[in-house]
């Protein structure tokens, strides 16, 4: 049966959801009730805010451009908050000597080949076995990465963190000379808001880039004999959140866990789309790093924007994307430092999200290299810094 584009996204509206709501993603029509959920979810639509909706509800609220968390599981989130004083960032970078070797090293053809891999899967929907396959993929690659710089043998690990829905969020630590832990995160699911299950969502923007990225961070980091050593003062973790297009599912179950146990964790940097820079310049805009300022820690937001001028050759530019628009909602809402950067203004990022047509041919690997060096940079300063 032949259906228009505007049907077949709005019969789909049961079962998707969007972390970003772009204009060719709202006032569908459902034309298939009969396919709606009528178990109810607890969302959280501002702090402190919530209510229970169908599963219908919650497409509909993403197509209106509403943001929100799916606390259904998770609803003590942010409740404990035993720990912390927190913690002092640094004025500015200090280990410019130690870091711009390593920034050499960083590899825009690595980043290509990983993506070229990751967005071949047909879909990275968090419920669908393509989405397992990619997360099983990405584990395998993180472990690699990990031997090939013989740092397991000096007991940097990485595994899975294992969700119900079936993708697993994947987990790379990097041991220092305290449990005080710095993080850096993207999501590794893709969804296509006509018919997930079906429909093919290649997610090289959103967020393959964001996963390649900070992959590739992580490859150059583990050149440091002091890091993979364990002379750090903080151990860093890398994370890739499954199920963050499901309302940050992920993160969530991680960011709980970690609440509940009493991990101290220091910062925590959301790389969520790092790729695309056409809208930039089609605006007449300078290309740039959008640097998030609202719902983040202002003394890691701003300490970023030093990072950024530090080892980017590019500025960066002030944007806002409202509340949970990604995982740092779940760090934050859980009483950690957490910051997000973007690949632009926010206005300006990839319209091709959430299609069949999020494709690398969008993508420049000239500006995900910024994105890697500010990740890399951002991290081996903080893995030293007595924070």
């Amino acid at each position: 049966m032949k259906f228009s584009n505007l049907s077949i996204l709005a019969l789909s509206a049961s079962i998707v959801t969007a972390r970003f709501v772009e204009p060719h993603e709202k006032d569908q029509v459902v034309i298939n009730n009969l396919a709606a959920d009528e178990e109810l979810y607890l969302i959280e639509l501002a702090p402190g805010e919530t209510q229970w909706v169908t599963e219908e509800e919650k497409w509909e609220m993403r197509r209106n451009g509403q943001n929100f968390m799916d606390i259904t599981a998770t609803p003590e989130l942010g409740s404990f908050k035993t720990f912390k004083e927190s913690p002092k960032f640094p004025k500015k970078p200090v280990l410019q000597k130690e870091l711009y070797p390593m920034i050499k090293n960083l590899s825009k053809s690595s980043m290509q080949a990983n993506l070229e891999k990751f967005s071949s899967f047909h879909t990275r929907y968090y419920k669908s076995d393509y989405g397992k396959q990619s997360s099983e993929w990405l584990l395998e690659n993180v472990q690699a990465v990990i031997k090939e710089a013989g740092a397991d043998k000096h007991g940097v690990y990485a595994q899975h963190f294992k969700h119900s829905w079936g993708q697993n969020s994947v987990i790379a630590t990097v041991p220092g000379k305290s449990n005080s832990t710095v993080v850096v995160g993207a999501h590794q699911d893709s969804i296509n808001l006509f018919l997930p299950s079906i429909f093919s969502a290649p997610g090289a923007d959103d967020d393959g880039s964001g996963t390649v990225t900070i992959l590739e961070a992580f490859r150059v980091l583990l050149t440091s004999k002091d890091i993979i050593k364990g002379k750090g003062e903080n151990t860093v973790e890398f994370h890739w959140y499954s199920a963050e297009e499901g309302g940050l599912l992920g993160s969530q179950a991680i960011f709980s866990e970690y609440e509940q146990t009493g991990r101290d964790v220091k910062a925590m940097l959301q790389q969520d789309m790092t790729g695309y820079v056409q809208g930039t310049l089609d605006a007449g805009k300078k290309e740039s790093v959008g640097v998030i300022t609202d719902f983040v820690d202002p003394d890691l937001t701003r300490y970023i924007k030093e990072v950024v001028t530090e080892y980017c050759e590019i500025p960066f530019i002030e944007t806002k994307c409202g509340y949970a628009c990604s995982d740092h909602a779940s760090a934050s809402k859980a009483g950690y430092p957490s910051a997000f950067v973007i690949e632009s203004d926010f206005a300006d990022s990839d319209k091709h999200i959430h299609t069949s047509d999020d494709n690398i041919k969008y993508l420049s690997f000239d500006h995900m290299l910024q994105h890697a060096r500010l990740t890399l940079g951002l991290v081996y300063e903080l893995a030293f810094a007595k924070l």
